[in-house]
């Protein structure tokens, strides 16, 4: 029934960032005093070698280590004078180059890219998120864009070698004044969390969507910003894009949400109340009944529902489905936002079994009672073949979202937390195969 298609995504080490080299303040004076006894026609030497070596590699190379430097300004002796290019050099020894997925890239969503014109006719174009992970396992979410050709095969865009960050922006003070109002009074979070965790940040529209790359900004998300599922969303008449994503520190994490409509300036926020408990949540594609819903994993082994009045405040939710085959007996979790279709909901679904192997399942929904469970297929849809079973985390397949063209449905799936491919399967086929199954409502 399921048909694994020939593209493949592969980590690339190429694919690097300039980070700030941050250093203890005793080693950090100690380096601004070296560099400031250069003699200038030394400084210029080095500098012309750098720019030489790595302009090449990044946008906006000079500006980037300009700003490095900013960062450093404060620890030169008072007071000073000192040429551009001095200012250049120390900002270079202050910076650093970051291979965002270098050591893998996984775990992808796909929706309906906002701008479809120059295709061709049944042709879709695409957006897809995917984690990378790198050096020290910090984890940030990239984009891929890409076109479903008139019979669902799928073709991705060629990217350049440059990965772009945004810039980032304080939040201003009506946005202030309403998230202190609707987060710290009703969820125990402090202003300075607040401030922290929550922020707004945008690429130049000069920066192809494939440049982009959200890495970890806030120290509540440090160490990862893992497994964004993208949904588009529309509300009366209006499309934005949400995804969910999990924000890990090393230590605890919380679930995040991104919106917006351009995958250009982006809003992140925090989500909060009682149902927000463990990863993995996933937004519906529309309200129901008048509520935004989720689908989640709150209890590391059951699949839940989640309804509410505010996107931001979770308080409720609800068991639709526990483990029922030996293959999910360990813990069962969504893959991606629901799929509307005339006969329900399509919610693709991880589930894990023996030996701690991860497949892909499906489960149908009633379309104005999601709660209902219609039915559930009785065997995987997807499993790991011999070539996707080794990797970083070996025997799994594992998606955050997947996409409908034509009569098919498009599920881009990431193997062994490693790489990913894509499959496809025919809607109407899957459907007769799961309502074929019903199952008792847990």
């Amino acid at each position: 029934m399921i048909k694994k298609l020939s593209t493949t995504l592969l980590p690339d080490p190429k694919r690097v960032i300039l980070l700030p080299f941050e250093l203890n303040e005793v080693r950090t004076k100690r380096i601004v005093k070296m560099v400031s006894s250069l003699e200038e026609n030394e400084v210029q030497k080095i500098l012309s070698r750098i720019i030489q070596e790595f302009s090449r590699r990044h946008r906006d190379f000079e500006k980037i280590i300009f700003s490095n430097y900013l960062r450093i300004e404060k620890h030169l002796p008072k007071p000073v004078s000192i040429t551009n290019d001095r200012k250049l050099l120390l900002g270079s020894y202050f910076s650093k180059e970051y291979s965002i997925c270098s050591a893998a890239l996984f775990n992808p969503s796909i929706v309906v890219h906002p701008d479809q014109s120059g295709i061709y006719k049944d042709s879709l174009r695409f957006v897809m998120s995917l984690r990378a992970t790198g050096e020290g396992h910090i984890s940030s979410i990239v984009f891929r864009e890409g076109v479903i050709d008139k019979n669902s095969n799928v073709s991705l865009n060629t990217v350049s070698r440059y990965s772009t960050l945004p810039e980032y922006t304080k939040l201003r003070s009506e946005e202030i004044k309403h998230k202190k109002n609707n987060y710290v009074n009703r969820a125990l979070i402090t202003i300075k969390d607040l401030l922290d965790s929550n922020y707004n940040c945008s690429f130049s529209e000069n920066n192809p969507i494939g440049e982009r790359v959200l890495f970890p900004h806030s120290k509540s998300e440090c160490v990862g910003m893992e497994d964004a599922r993208f949904v588009k969303f529309i509300d009366r008449d209006e499309q934005t894009y949400f995804g969910t994503y999990t924000s890990y520190n090393g230590r605890s994490f919380r679930t995040q949400l991104i919106k917006t409509k351009d995958f250009q300036n982006y809003e992140i926020g925090t989500l909060h109340g009682k149902a927000i408990k463990d990863k993995g949540m996933a937004l519906f594609p529309r309200r129901i009944s008048n509520k935004f819903v989720m689908t989640s994993r709150q209890d590391s082994e059951n699949i839940l529902l989640m309804s509410s009045n505010d996107i931001y405040c979770w308080n409720n939710a609800k068991v639709i489905k526990k483990p029922d085959f030996p293959w999910e007996f360990i813990q069962m979790g969504n893959c991606g936002s629901p799929i509307e279709t005339d006969a329900g909901w399509i919610l693709l679904t991880h589930a894990v079994g023996p030996m701690r192997k991860y497949v892909i399942s499906a489960l149908l929904l009633d379309l104005e009672n999601p709660s209902n469970v219609i039915g559930a297929l009785n065997k995987p849809l997807i499993e790991p073949d011999d070539q996707e079973r080794e990797g970083y985390v070996p025997n799994v397949v594992y998606s955050c979202g997947s996409i409908t063209h034509k009569e098919n449905l498009i599920i881009p799936y990431a193997y062994s937390d490693s790489a990913c491919g894509f499959a496809k399967v025919e809607i109407k086929k899957l459907l007769k195969k799961i309502k074929g199954n019903t199952i008792e409502n847990k």
